[in-house]
């Protein structure tokens, strides 16, 4: 399946006008509990002109509640209560978006330091706030998932890697001996470009979509690039070493 899960491909005339999805969602919820606060601020403001013409002005008695109007009001408050807390939960969930974490693009560095640092530390670049690896890949194109150019996850050589292992959602390191990733829950093993090789996984490493501005890495984490198939292999590279973590 040759498809990127995530709405960022389906949101781009969004983005054309300068607003990203997150800013989009927020002002959408924003207006919405505007209008519904307004909508039954209205409807007490009713309630009460009513009440007011039906009092007896000069006896002015203490004000009671109906039973209609004490069920009217309590359905407001219930509505109004539950608006905030649905405008509340989705900014909370959007906020990484709107802070640059997760979910968001996130600048990586720069190309030439990031090889550097894998040439120099034979390891990936890790890039915490992303939850991803960046490995450098010159390899063999493939087909579908394993079409890494044509899928947009490598460029100038390079490419990011999500740190979450597709069996069960560990998070899977990075084993300097043999120099695959190796997942320590259950002994999924991955070479070194995330390409399945063994353990219960059921395809390689997922990926995330890349651009290059200048020599600045940009990691488009808001959608999910699926990883290829069990039996991709576009770099050939055994083991280096000793695994880190028993095979599952």
């Amino acid at each position: 399946m040759d498809l990127a899960v995530g709405a960022g491909g389906v949101l781009r005339a969004v983005t054309a006008l300068g607003l990203s999805t997150a800013t989009v969602a927020v002002i959408l919820v924003l207006v919405g509990i505007i209008l519904f606060a307004l909508f039954f601020s209205l409807s007490l403001l009713r309630v009460s002109r009513q009440a007011g013409r039906q009092a007896e002005p000069a006896a002015k008695p203490v004000p009671v509640v109906s039973r209609r109007d004490f069920q009217r009001r309590a359905l407001i408050s219930s509505v109004l209560l539950f608006s905030a807390e649905f405008g509340f939960g989705t900014v909370g969930f959007l906020w990484p978006n709107l802070r640059g974490g997760f979910g968001s693009k996130i600048p990586a560095g720069s190309v030439s330091d990031i090889k550097s640092f894998i040439e120099g530390n034979k390891q990936p670049y890790y890039v915490g706030q992303g939850r991803f690896y960046v490995v450098e890949w010159s390899g063999t194109p493939g087909s579908g998932q394993a079409n890494y150019p044509g899928l947009q996850v490598t460029a100038q050589g390079i490419m990011p890697l999500y740190q979450r292992c597709v069996h069960l959602g560990c998070r899977v390191p990075f084993c300097q001996q043999s120099q695959w990733f190796e997942c320590p829950c259950h002994g999924s093993k991955y070479n070194d470009a995330g390409e399945y090789q063994l353990g219960p996984a059921p395809r390689g490493m997922d990926r995330f979509m890349l651009t290059i501005e200048g020599d600045q890495v940009i990691v488009d984490t808001s959608g999910v690039i699926l990883g290829p198939p069990r039996g991709t292999n576009t770099i050939n590279e055994p083991a280096q070493g000793p695994f880190c973590v028993a095979p599952g």
